[in-house]
């Protein structure tokens, strides 16, 4: 008899130790942060996706309008190259903005940063387009205190053949 305590006290020691459902039970706790880390680097990537999407369609619009005097002065032709070349984010604000400089490099006097013809009696007049294109992100899971972000993108450029 004293034999079949020992082995009935082993066992329950044994069975009281075991630690194999541990791991299953650090696993569960853990995975909803390891899920939330995961569906955040998605969110950051898709903001940083969008961003560089914003950036190049006012890049495509500048050069678009930098073609000639003609095609700078379309603005909505430059949104529209815009527009396509982002053709994945739906409300895509694009604005453009025309300035001149003297080719010497002093200032010009005209209202808006344009140049009168007086301005540049030394040099000739090269004209500056600048696109502003901007977007909202709508992020997959908005963290509190942060909403939807707006992202920006600018090009500029020289007006050729003027």
């Amino acid at each position: 008899m004293i034999k079949r305590t020992l082995t009935l006290r082993r066992w329950l020691s044994a069975f009281v130790e075991c630690e194999t459902g541990q791991a299953l039970a650090e696993a569960s706790l853990a995975m909803p942060f390891f899920l939330m880390l995961l569906l955040g680097a998605v969110d950051l990537a898709r903001a940083a996706y969008t961003g560089i999407e914003v950036t190049n369609a006012a890049k495509a619009a500048a050069q678009y309008g930098a073609q000639n005097s003609a095609t700078a002065a379309n603005t909505s032709a430059i949104q529209n190259a815009a527009t396509a070349d982002a053709s994945g984010i739906s409300d895509l604000n694009t604005t453009v903005t025309m300035g001149g400089v003297c080719s010497d490099g002093s200032a010009c006097t005209g209202t808006g940063g344009t140049c009168r013809s007086t301005d540049c009696s030394t040099s000739h007049i090269e004209t500056i387009l600048t696109v502003n294109a901007s977007t909202t992100y709508h992020p997959m899971s908005p963290l509190p205190g942060l909403g939807d972000l707006t992202l920006h993108g600018q090009a500029v450029q020289k007006v050729l053949n003027q």
